[in-house]
């Protein structure tokens, strides 16, 4: 069976995704600050979290790396993640998780990393 090998891993342009209001854009910023120039915003949603004693939100934002320098950045953003420190005005981070990464490396090195970060609403 012949396959045409040239349609496997073709990049697609990142669709634009808008940013809801409240804390979304505050998120994206500051996960955009650490996550280095390279980075595309590939997705963001956001949806409600509580507990018996707090309520806030969980927040998943996908980032693409597109190029063996730019995937070094994704490489940095991963292995600064445990000690980073995040500040988003109005909330407090208390979790952020690495939930996927994908990699591929033809027709062009791509590295796409989901985070899943859990916020505590202040007040």
């Amino acid at each position: 069976m012949l396959r045409d090998h040239a349609s496997f891993g073709e990049a697609k342009p990142a669709p634009r995704r808008r940013v809801a209001s409240g804390l979304a854009p505050r998120v994206v910023r500051s996960v955009l600050a650490l996550a280095g120039r390279s980075a595309q915003l590939i997705d963001h949603r956001e949806r409600p979290w509580a507990s018996v004693t707090f309520s806030g939100a969980r927040h998943s934002v996908v980032l693409r790396y597109t190029g063996w320098e730019a995937c070094d950045d994704g490489e940095a953003l991963i292995a600064a993640l445990p000690d980073h420190e995040f500040t988003v005005p109005g909330a407090l981070v208390a979790d952020v998780t690495v939930v996927r990464t994908d990699e591929a490396v033809l027709p062009e090195r791509t590295l796409e990393v989901e985070l899943e970060l859990l916020l505590l609403d202040q007040g």
